[in-house]
């Protein structure tokens, strides 16, 4: 079952290798290791999609594909799962990560007014920079963390529950 699920909705290798666009990753994208949907790859993906899902910067997807290939998981449901973070989520997720930077270091939240002119945005990120980063990194992994773990555990759970079903059904 999670296998056809994940399956289901995602793109097959040799589509995205012959994208033009992605042309000059062809070598890291034809190791079928980051294309395999196995607990242990799809574990990572939850961890990595979670982890950048939580960091306010730009091209989030790039880093999670990046790290896919590196630690070598499920590409595609790393990238997809970046895209939890979307422009209506960002700032209850940023603003959930800042207070818990906040928290860590003690200090008190500032009120601050968001703009996305550049030279505003720049001096608002030396306000909150600190706490902001800091709790999105902790949040992004303990996210990670927790999903790895549920999805280890899901995994086995339901690979035990078919073999029992079949063994009973003989």
């Amino acid at each position: 079952m999670p296998r056809k699920l994940f399956k289901k909705y995602t793109p097959h290798p040799d589509k995205i290798r012959k994208h033009k666009s992605l042309g000059w990753l062809g070598k890291w994208l034809g190791n079928p290791a980051i294309w395999h949907l196995h607990r242990h790859a799809v574990a990572k993906a939850f961890f990595i999609g979670l982890f950048w899902m939580t960091i306010p910067i730009p091209w989030q997807m790039i880093a999670a594909a990046l790290t896919a290939i590196v630690l070598r998981a499920n590409l595609p449901l790393s990238v997809v799962l970046v895209w939890i973070s979307n422009p209506l989520t960002m700032p209850p997720i940023f603003y959930f990560n800042y207070r818990v930077g906040c928290w860590i270091l003690g200090c008190e939240a500032q009120q601050v007014e968001w703009s996305m002119d550049p030279d505003k945005l720049a001096t608002l990120l030396t306000q909150i920079g600190e706490p902001l980063y800091l709790g999105s990194v902790v949040v992004g992994f303990i996210l990670g963390a927790i999903s790895y773990v549920a999805i280890q555990l899901f995994w086995r759970w339901h690979v035990v529950r078919a073999w029992k079903r079949r063994q009973s059904s003989s």
